[in-house]
């Protein structure tokens, strides 16, 4: 028996491949199929299941591709109503895959059709459990994400029967079962996720405060509703897509690499409305890009901040990447259901500049500087992080102004002051500063370096620091 956790940091996801004797399994698996299929023919095994935890709201699954590409049949759990064939399975079911069993364990609560799936060995040894959105290291799935596609549902009332679904189908499990679930830390499908991406049961039942054994069901609703926050607008329409149907990745990925020369680029650009979206490192792109382009660096959680970021999916977008990195931003987009990439431009952004096109600039400064000029005058600091992390800990008489909310968070600026920009690192000011300068602010100075810069400098008056409930 093999098993293999198939883990990307950009979602903060994990997909599984499980092999016994000829025979393989894919649980979540994401956008790009190819490698799975790879993976079977190189060990000359054959996929006979695709197996879904739930209706994903944060990545658009790759099981229809996966599906049809393989003949292996799509299971989900109970409450599942799909609009393409798919085996819904029974509470208890089991199926066989080589000598290994999988057992569908239905456990409503993050969503009302959430399954896990546990895996029994060539003995019938219960040895591990794909959690899903359920039950996280450290954490379970927040119970607010399928009151979007349920108006029936509150987070209360889902909260309730994810209770019942831990205390009765996941903590009587030995104490010795491995626990893979869906997403690590990062993921906004929980509040504050361990770094560790498996566990065993008993540890998480020692260690995860939703675990508790004296926990009562009002204490459980009440510490896992706190501190949660609106969710990313694209979870939604990724779930309906998970639902409902996709165009297949080999469409979107011809599509999407699609080469233009600067001037074909700067036409598509004007003639179509696309969003122009330059994927390159945030200190590259603030020494020089393309106007009205915007930042979302592809070295960083960047399949969740362009769902954040791009409200409509069926955006079109024309790409400038580092050069060779066009179908990796294309695949990525594909992930969280961006299809509607229409180009790149060839030659990168050094082949605009070398056109003789306009070109635009943000001026970023470090830390020191920073502290130099905040010596001489009093400055307008927006600090760009979550709520939480500047609740955490904050640069006295800095605002918040989360990236996550930029609607919101724009109203606070006034374009006839100036503002120094920061986050946690620079990745998340360099994209406030870029979609503001699109809309028209000029007086955004970013900090590179971002909060940990600053305090790293010793030089600036930090608030007491207090440890976050959660990173919501």
């Amino acid at each position: 028996m093999k098993i293999e956790q198939i883990y990307t940091g950009c979602l903060a996801q994990g997909a599984y491949y499980i092999e016994s004797n000829g025979e393989a399994i894919v649980i979540d698996p994401l956008r790009e199929v190819d490698p799975y299929i790879q993976k079977a023919e190189r060990n000359n095994a054959k996929i006979k299941y695709v197996f879904e935890t739930h209706f994903h709201a944060d990545f658009v699954s790759g099981h229809l591709d996966l599906s049809k590409k393989t003949g292996a049949p799509i299971v989900y759990g109970p409450n599942a109503n799909p609009a393409f064939e798919a085996i819904i399975a029974k509470d208890g079911q089991e199926f066989q895959v080589g000598d290994v069993t999988l057992k569908v364990i239905h456990t409503p609560g993050h969503t009302m059709e959430s399954t896990c799936y546990l895996l029994k060995d060539e003995k019938g040894k219960e040895v591990g459990l794909f959690s899903g959105d359920t039950l996280f290291i450290g954490d379970v799935g927040r119970p607010d994400l399928a009151q979007k596609v349920a108006s029936d549902l509150t987070q209360e009332k889902l909260a309730g029967y994810l209770f019942d679904s831990l205390r009765e189908k996941i903590m009587p499990l030995a104490d010795d079962v491995i626990v893979y679930p869906a997403h690590g830390a990062g993921s906004a499908c929980g509040k504050n996720m361990s770094k560790e991406t498996t566990d065993t049961l008993g540890n998480q039942k020692k260690t995860n405060y939703a675990l508790r054994a004296d926990m009562t069901k009002e204490e459980f609703i009440k510490e896992v509703t706190t501190g949660l926050v609106a969710p990313p607008a694209y979870f939604p329409l990724n779930v309906m897509l998970n639902i409902q149907g996709y165009e297949s990745i080999d469409k979107v990925l011809e599509r999407g690499q699609h080469s233009l020369s600067p001037d074909a680029f700067e036409t598509a650009a004007n003639e179509t409305g696309a969003l122009v979206l330059d994927t390159r490192d945030p200190q590259t792109f603030a020494k020089g890009f393309i106007p009205n382009s915007i930042n979302i660096g592809i070295d960083g959680q960047f399949a969740p901040w362009v769902g954040a970021m791009i409200p409509d999916i069926k955006q079109e977008i024309l790409l400038i990447t580092d050069e060779g990195r066009e179908e990796e931003v294309v695949t990525r987009l594909a992930r969280v259901g961006y299809d509607h990439t229409i180009g790149y431009l060839n030659g990168g952004f050094a082949a605009w500049e070398k056109s003789g096109k306009e070109v635009d600039h943000i001026r970023s400064i470090d830390a020191d500087e920073f502290a130099q000029i905040m010596e001489k005058e009093n400055l307008n600091v927006l600090d760009v992080r979550k709520k939480s992390e500047y609740q955490s800990e904050h640069v006295v008489d800095a605002e918040n102004a989360p990236l996550d909310f930029i609607n919101e968070s724009m109203l606070q600026v006034d374009k006839n002051k100036t503002y120094y920009v920061h986050c946690a690192g620079g990745y998340r000011s360099m994209i406030f500063n870029s979609i503001l300068r699109a809309r028209g602010y000029d007086n955004l100075i970013d900090i590179k370096g971002g909060f940990k810069g600053i305090k790293e400098s010793g030089k600036f008056s930090l608030t007491d620091y207090v440890c976050p409930s959660t990173l919501l």
